[in-house]
């Protein structure tokens, strides 16, 4: 969208926010979710199922931090911002971005359930729920409002054809 002024002729670009959200939902997750699990404890599931689910999360706390290390390296390879406060650089759309438009906002979401799964805790997966809600809405939709004026019909084709999520 163009603003007139006088003898100028500026680009209005959506605004990223100076907080950086999703680290910080992501880490009041966890912390509620420590002293929800102590304070309620939610009945869980017994043995022998109770080990299945420690050992799956296991595994998904495993592949969530590979998830975001490579994310991570995507990014840098890129040579293109990792803050979700800045405006991207360059628009990445290999490795794990070819398979989730925000593969790091996944392995955060993915860590926190691992750590409900390890901990025997429902509320985990309740607050990685409520806090990739949140993040959809204060981080990845200004972020995607972000992209599409940068990067136009690139990211719009991107955007098609790769989910936000999974």
């Amino acid at each position: 969208m163009l603003f007139r002024s006088a003898d100028t002729v500026t680009e209005s670009k959506p605004a990223l926010s100076r907080v950086p959200w999703p680290p910080l939902l992501y880490l009041l997750a966890i912390a509620l979710g420590v002293v929800l699990t102590v304070a309620w404890p939610l009945p869980w599931i017994g043995k022998p199922l109770s080990d299945l689910l420690f050992a799956i999360g296991g595994v998904m706390a495993a592949g969530a931090v590979l998830l975001f290390a490579f994310s991570l390296r995507s990014l840098m390879r890129a040579r293109t911002t990792v803050m979700p406060t800045r405006p991207a650089d360059h628009l990445v759309t290999s490795g794990p971005f070819a398979v989730s438009r925000n593969p790091i906002y996944l392995a955060d979401t993915m860590l926190v359930i691992a750590i409900g799964l390890i901990a025997g805790s429902v509320w985990f997966p309740i607050l990685a729920i409520i806090a990739a809600m949140v993040t959809t809405r204060l981080a990845i939709l200004p972020e995607e409002s972000s992209l599409a004026a940068h990067f136009g019909k690139k990211y719009r084709d991107y955007a098609g054809k790769v989910r936000r999520w999974i």
